[in-house]
């Protein structure tokens, strides 16, 4: 009987070690074709553009004051330091939003508005009018780009990625081991994070577009404001506001110039907050940098206001897409909105994520990602993605209908 009682037991775990690897090899055969079929459409619009939007970053990485930081790589390796994945995640491009393409995209759509001289069109995507044959090159797949455009395109990469290795740094405390290693990585974090800022404003000023570079200097502000936004770890890793009673239906209006958001009444009301926090923490960036790549090509007051519509929509239905991912891998954000929707309907759960305040180590992420995903919030972020996403859509109405167009609204869907 006993030894009946040992086979059964060994039979039920190798039972069990077979269904969950069944259960991962679904998660990641999903994960492979999601990202195939986004690969595919990112692909696409690059043909649309005319231009590798992944030489944007690598442009800049491969630079010689950047290779001198990176040949630190394999001590940074050894230390198992932040700012390694996030070098992974550039250089590899795993679904990172390639603002850049969205701004030449959105650049293409709404076209010029008026004659402007030919050495301002932008020759790295073939938009030059100085012969018969580029004149039907142009007029058969591209729509013109001016070379300010293009720059902006590459400035909203650069800052984005500045704000990723700035977020990098790893916080040091009495009880952090290999304190001078993690001081190592965090002075490589913080030199190429301000190399990226400096960088990008130099090319900013050369433009020499004082509206433009107020737009872009508050969409900078926004970005710093989102790492005070709300309740934060030891890390400086954000946790949700505790979720009031009575939750209330609070709209973040769009702001145009470079007024800050106001906060009132958005913490703890969970949607509101998740809004908002993704609007300060790259919505706007989107947003403003659409906005001033049209303001570069003169169009009406307006036009530039619908850009700036579309690139935040975009922006927010980009991040519940890419959270509602998240949740099902080992590590997730508990501020993403799986979690903050759940919150909504369960705010019991919010006393397993108040833990974090004091040790992050003693959150039980495995039965919080249990929880959230047999509750309501995966339905939730689905909801609030098609909304974004209509949103944005509705915006593209307004536009006549051309290649760059089709490729955007297959960015959508693919999300």
């Amino acid at each position: 009987m006993e030894s009946f009682c040992k086979i059964f037991a060994a039979c039920s775990k190798q039972t069990f070690r077979m269904s969950t690897l069944y259960t991962n090899t679904k998660i990641q055969m999903h994960k492979m074709d999601r990202r195939l079929e986004f690969s595919s459409v990112i692909n696409e619009a690059e043909k649309v553009v005319g231009y590798p939007v992944s030489f944007l970053n690598m442009r800049v990485i491969l630079n010689d004051e950047i290779a001198n930081i990176l040949s630190y790589t394999k001590k940074l390796i050894e230390m198992k330091h932040p700012l390694v994945q996030t070098f992974s995640n550039l250089v590899f491009q795993n679904e990172q939003k390639t603002f850049g393409l969205i701004v030449l995209l959105m650049s293409k759509v709404a076209g010029l508005s008026g004659n402007f001289p030919e050495s301002e069109y932008d020759r790295a995507t073939g938009n030059v009018k100085s012969s018969l044959t580029c004149w039907l090159i142009v007029n058969t797949f591209f729509v013109d780009i001016l070379h300010s455009q293009r720059v902006i395109a590459e400035v909203v990469e650069m800052i984005k990625t500045g704000h990723l290795m700035h977020t990098s740094l790893s916080n040091i405390d009495a009880s952090t081991k290999n304190v001078l290693d993690i001081n190592f990585g965090n002075k490589l974090a913080l030199l190429y994070g301000d190399y990226l800022l400096a960088i990008s404003s130099s090319e900013l000023a050369r433009l020499k577009n004082h509206h433009v570079q107020e737009i872009i200097s508050s969409a900078c502000m926004d970005l710093v404001e989102s790492e005070f936004f709300g309740l934060r770890d030891l890390q400086n890793n954000p946790i949700p506001s505790k979720p009031l009673p009575e939750q209330k239906h609070i709209k973040i209006p769009h702001e145009f110039g470079v007024e800050s958001l106001k906060f009132e009444d958005v913490l703890g009301n969970m949607k509101a907050e998740w809004t908002l926090r993704n609007i300060l923490g790259s919505g706007s960036l989107l947003a403003k940098c659409c906005q001033c790549s049209l303001i570069l090509a003169d169009h009406e007051v307006f036009v530039p206001k619908l850009a700036y519509i579309f690139g935040r929509n975009l922006a927010l239905a980009w991040q519940a897409s890419s959270e509602k991912v998240q949740i099902k891998e080992e590590t997730f954000n508990l501020v993403s909105a799986p979690v903050m929707l759940h919150l909504q309907h369960d705010p019991s759960l919010y006393i397993e994520i108040e833990k974090g305040l004091s040790d992050q180590k003693k959150v039980n992420y495995d039965l919080i990602r249990k929880v959230v995903m047999s509750g309501p919030g995966l339905d939730k972020t689905d909801q609030l993605k098609r909304e974004f996403s209509d949103a944005a859509l509705n915006v593209l109405d307004n536009f006549s209908d051309s290649g760059s167009k089709t490729v955007l609204i297959n960015i959508m869907k693919a999300l």
